[in-house]
């Protein structure tokens, strides 16, 4: 069945104008659940309630407002909302060209397919082939939703895909994850690192090879649930052994290899921060009638 188109619009860079079309590039499959009352199964309705008059508010009666101050607020009517909105043009207007390896993945937010639109197909075939050889991406903007979005074209499978990005405001600096500082690591753990690396390298990405096991497992308790049979837990993992980082790098390297000495059932392996295992502190009887008491 062919993809339906969402939207349409034209590229534009200079005086070249290329109509396209829009479709979605993905379709999540993730599980969801409603909210039932405990008692009758029923499906529970969300109200807005407003707490100042204790009172259940209908949507027609609702405005927005923006907070500029602490419970304090600018109100906006529709009307003033859409005024306000980017201008449906439907341009895609390409203002620079960049190498593909100075974008970063953070900065993506959403992904749509884009395809030639009628009497388009040989200009849109030859941005997709031009932009493929000069390994450059596209930067534009593309107004949607009444937003104006930042957004990236490039090259996919003999055609073009279009990014929305978020704004450089919108993605937190790393500078404030802290890291850990500085590390001097021994020749040999530089050594299995890259050799555990290397074992599990592969030539390319394939998603294919993994599965939403949460979805599955929710899927097949429906199917158990609604055949009448009797749903069992899963048995409690083993808790973690902890090793050094230098031993979990040997071990890692030997299970990948097939000559692990673990048994199957040993846990998998934890780093720990020091060179040493701490040992637990034995609970004083203080602390023990606290819990008992509690």
């Amino acid at each position: 069945m062919a993809a339906r188109s969402i939207g349409s619009g034209t590229i534009s860079f200079g005086l070249v104008s290329i109509p396209f079309k829009l479709f979605t590039a993905t379709s999540p499959k993730s599980v969801s659940f409603n909210l039932l009352h405990h008692t009758c199964g029923g499906r529970l309705k969300q109200q807005m309630v407003c707490p100042a008059e204790n009172v259940v508010v209908e949507r027609a009666d609702t405005v927005r407002g923006f907070e500029y101050a602490r419970d304090q607020y600018v109100k906006f009517t529709d009307e003033e909302l859409k005024a306000m909105e980017a201008a449906r043009s439907g341009i895609l207007e390409l203002a620079q060209f960049v190498p593909a390896s100075t974008v970063d993945f953070l900065y993506i937010e959403k992904t749509y397919f884009l395809g030639p639109d009628k009497g388009a197909e040989r200009a849109y075939r030859l941005l997709a082939e031009s932009l493929e050889s000069a390994g450059r991406l596209a930067v534009g903007r593309f107004a949607q939703r009444g937003k104006d979005n930042l957004v990236l074209v490039r090259p996919y499978k003999k055609g073009l895909i279009l990014h929305e990005c978020f704004y450089a405001d919108e993605v937190r600096s790393f500078d404030e994850i802290e890291t850990g500082g500085t590390f001097e690591f021994k020749p040999i753990e530089l050594e299995l690192a890259d050799k555990l690396i290397r074992q599990l390298d592969r030539d390319t990405f394939d998603p294919s090879q993994f599965r939403d096991t949460w979805a599955d497992k929710v899927r097949q308790t429906v199917d158990e649930k609604i055949a009448g049979q009797e749903v069992t837990t899963a048995p409690e993992v083993p808790k973690t052994k902890i090793i050094d980082l230098l031993e979990a790098l040997k071990r890692s390297v030997a299970h990948t290899e097939g000559k692990s000495e673990t048994a199957p059932s040993e846990p998998p392996l934890v780093i720990k921060k020091g060179p040493k295992k701490a040992e637990p502190r034995a609970e004083s009887e203080k602390t023990k009638k606290k819990g008992v008491a509690s």
